[in-house]
């Protein structure tokens, strides 16, 4: 048997805001966009060269979801993107104004850097000492 997550809801504010962080900000492919109804959009999104876990952007269609609008793990790290090259990641995402909330550090079992999306979520970059 082979199970494997395919995808992650990721509340957010407006679809469009969210797709333009994801895919300007962090390179991010959109896989998919497509009206549901007149309020929800099926709208996922990927990090360049994934073939496992994806995005769904679901906007807040309440009160109750959008007060986790940025804050879905209560203020811990909630998503991890990998990366082959932290250096040229983290550049990158430094001169595009993305907010790292602490900074580059080594560890045993890799390089990481905290950061928050357009929302607030934190998120780790991530360079394993491992291949990806």
């Amino acid at each position: 048997m082979k199970q494997s997550i395919a995808r992650i809801a990721l509340v957010v504010g407006d679809y469009d805001e969210a797709i333009e962080f994801y895919t300007k900000k962090l390179d991010f492919s959109l896989i998919e966009d497509a009206k549901l109804d007149e309020h929800k959009r099926w709208v996922v999104v990927a990090p360049p060269g994934s073939n496992e876990c994806c995005l769904l952007l679901a906007k807040a269609a309440n009160h109750e979801q959008l007060k986790s609008v940025g804050n879905q793990t209560g203020g811990r790290v909630f998503l991890f993107l990998f990366t082959d090259d932290f250096w040229r990641d983290y550049n990158k995402m430094k001169d595009r104004s993305i907010n790292f909330v602490r900074p580059p550090a080594e560890y045993e079992y890799g390089t990481v850097a905290v950061f928050e999306d357009l929302y607030g979520n934190l998120w780790d970059l991530l360079q394993p000492k491992s291949p990806i």
